[in-house]
């Protein structure tokens, strides 16, 4: 049991590549959050429905090929695998000082390629809290960032016509969505 005046959340900045202007979302989440769980506040976070496979990829340099997933990608990975149910943030933080990042890929058809930081850590109670963010997360199954920057400078249009790209009320996240939809 941590001390009490140990930090017991952490504080996570995501946004995604390829895009401009840029859409991000921060968070605090318990760091005893395995990457399941992770994967899943990101998904509530950015709006998405978990409908398509995802990864979180680590390593050094630019070398990520260290993979952290479900265990179906274990025999995809040409680095070490590790299976996002039996992995906590503190245990992949560790002592190490932070801010750390990795990547989240999600759908793997689309590349919705994001980068994660774990800013900090922080006293907290609770699970996750969302901080803030900007702009509407791109509909999901659109095709990229590439389809998504060409539909905001208007060279295709959107899928759904009510669609703001501007949009983005951090009040109305409302983590465990994406768990009670499974």
């Amino acid at each position: 049991m941590p001390k009490p005046d140990s930090p017991t959340h952490a504080v996570v900045k995501v946004f995604l590549y390829g895009i401009q202007p840029q859409i991000w979302r921060r968070f605090s989440l318990p760091l005893d959050t395995n990457f399941c769980l992770l994967h899943d506040a990101i998904q509530d976070a950015m709006g998405w429905a978990n409908k398509r496979p995802h990864e979180f990829r680590h390593g050094k340099g630019k070398r990520l090929v260290d993979v952290i997933g479900p265990v179906g990608l274990a025999d995809q990975t040409p680095g070490e695998f590790r299976d996002e149910l039996a992995l906590t943030i503190a245990d992949y933080l560790g002592r190490k000082t932070l801010p750390m990042r990795m990547l989240y890929r999600y759908d793997f058809a689309d590349e919705w390629i994001h980068e994660v930081v774990f800013e900090q850590r922080v006293i907290a109670t609770g699970g996750p809290t969302m901080i803030d963010g900007e702009r509407a997360c791109p509909p999901e199954d659109f095709g990229g960032s590439f389809a998504y920057m060409q539909a905001l400078h208007g060279d295709l249009e959107w899928d759904d016509r009510k669609y703001d790209p501007e949009e983005f009320h951090a009040a109305k996240v409302v983590f465990g969505a994406v768990r009670r939809r499974r």
